[in-house]
């Protein structure tokens, strides 16, 4: 293990220049005190918890102080926000530090989060709040132990400085981790403003950095689109599988790496709906949980269109169209593990959305539905669960079904009940969970919100103490609105 002072930066970004990034200094927040840190993030970094008892820690995470190699830059970009095409964006409130290389030989973009203002911050303060900065953590967190491809969070900062959103709020921090945190609007921004030798060397970098096997391939360009489109896909069958809804999905939101990312009103389903909407901005349901689907491949679409310059068109769209074959096939194999299935079978694309529609009738939590199927042996799995349903009689011949596939690939019922468990969370982070950890935050109490993060670092095991993180919300936190504004 390091210390703090012993991270080692290698900071490829910064050197591609002024062309690509702006040289900022953070703004340090007032009386800044940690909120919450990550172990499992510090340990990407060669830290250990203790790390985060050093007073050295809140001063770096909170904008007071740099390290040595620390090369502070705000990145730009464009993007298409909401279907639209906005043409200057950038991180208005967010500074790359630089890239931290551990001994594992792995870069890890160190990200501040509501640092202040930027030369891309269009009149905003460029300031985080409390409340959203909480979210993104615990998020990140969460969805990395729940094996869903994400960004990282490493900590939490909280503070006596003054933000002004909807009411007065605290000011806050949020570092975060990633390898990488080019999106699709880097390349979007140097597409549409002409700037193409700009473009072909920000995809040489992103290439030699993340898809280096792309190099070996005859049209490298090319190549590196389908890699990117094969894992976005894969993310967005894991997001569905398991009932994420990110909320605002516009293309500066969208990773190059097929990561969750840019936390904004995200939420879990409690009661399945694919017609959920977690952003109350969101007036149209263009980012609805069923929507996430195409939308995903529309933003590839659109990243597709800024590659043109060094990619055919026919290339583009052939490729284009393995995202929905790649997606169903995440998708269904994740539903399977998920319903204790091992083996794969001609019916079972039939056999998941069957349930999913007997399911959205009723009112079923997404989330507890099938980690109580596996709580059981099967019969007296979908006996208990026959009275959470609305069409019994189409439950109970989806149950017949269900029953058959289950005898026929003959698993103990301890086998069967281990893997479920092993693909089925006991605990998610429910919107109403976050807001009563951040409502405590607010008053300065901090436990809560380290609570929460303990229990959802482990959301597969079966954590004594801890039941009421596991149990259906409330009908009041089924409702909660949830905005963009940071």
């Amino acid at each position: 293990m390091k210390t703090l002072a012993e991270l080692v930066f290698d900071n490829r970004f910064a050197r591609l220049g002024d062309t690509f990034s702006t040289p900022v200094q953070p703004q340090p927040l007032e009386a800044p005190r940690l909120v919450v840190a990550s172990e499992a993030a510090m340990r990407l970094l060669d830290l250990d918890l203790a790390s985060a008892d050093d007073p050295l820690f809140t001063e770096l995470c909170s904008g007071h102080k740099l390290w040595n190699d620390a090369e502070p830059r705000a990145m730009v970009y464009s993007g298409h926000q909401f279907g639209m095409y906005n043409p200057q964006l950038g991180d208005g409130r967010g500074l790359l530090l630089g890239e931290a290389l551990n001994a594992a030989g792995e870069h890890w973009d160190l990200h501040l989060k509501g640092a202040g203002s930027t030369p891309y911050s269009r009149m905003g303060d460029g300031r985080a709040v409390l409340r959203s900065s909480i979210r993104e953590f615990l998020a990140s967190e969460h969805l990395h132990a729940l094996g869903i491809p994400t960004s990282r969070a490493l900590s939490v900062t909280d503070s006596h400085s003054v933000v002004w959103r909807e009411r007065q709020e605290r000011g806050a921090m949020l570092m975060r981790l990633a390898p990488s945190h080019v999106r699709f609007g880097n390349f979007e921004f140097f597409y549409y403003t002409r700037q193409h030798e700009a473009l072909r060397e920000l995809l040489d970098h992103v290439i030699e950095a993340h898809y280096p096997d792309c190099l070996d391939h005859p049209e490298p360009y090319g190549s590196f689109f389908r890699a990117v489109l094969e894992r976005t896909a894969e993310m967005v069958g894991y997001w569905q599988a398991y009932g994420f809804c990110h909320g605002v999905m516009n293309t500066d939101n969208m990773s190059i790496l097929g990561i969750t990312f840019d936390f904004g009103p995200y939420a879990f389903l409690d009661d399945f709906d694919p017609q959920f909407i977690c952003n109350h901005s969101d007036d149209t349901g263009r980012y609805s949980f069923d929507n996430q689907v195409p939308i995903a491949h529309w933003n590839l679409s659109a990243l597709g269109q800024a590659l043109t310059p060094f990619v055919a068109k026919e290339t583009l769209l052939d490729t284009l169209k393995l995202f929905l074959p790649r997606y169903r096939a995440q998708w269904l194999a994740l539903m399977r593990r998920r319903l204790g299935l091992i083996q794969a079978e001609e019916g079972d694309k039939q056999l998941v959305q069957d349930l999913l529609k007997l399911m959205q009738g009723s009112a079923v939590d997404f989330t507890l539905f099938f980690r109580e199927l596996g709580d059981s042996p099967a019969p007296a799995a979908v006996k208990r669960l026959r009275e959470d349903l609305l069409d019994l009689a189409g439950f109970d011949q989806w149950s017949e079904r269900y029953l058959q596939r289950v005898a026929a690939e003959g698993l103990a019922p301890e086998q069967r009940r281990e893997g479920m468990h092993a693909a089925n969370p006991r605990y998610v982070l429910r919107n109403y969970l976050a807001q009563q950890a951040i409502e405590a935050a607010e008053r300065g109490d901090y436990g809560p919100v380290r609570e929460l993060h303990s229990v959802l670092a482990r959301p597969y095991d079966d954590q004594p103490g801890m039941e009421r993180y596991a149990e259906r919300p409330p009908e009041w936190g089924k409702h909660l609105e949830i905005s963009c504004s940071s």
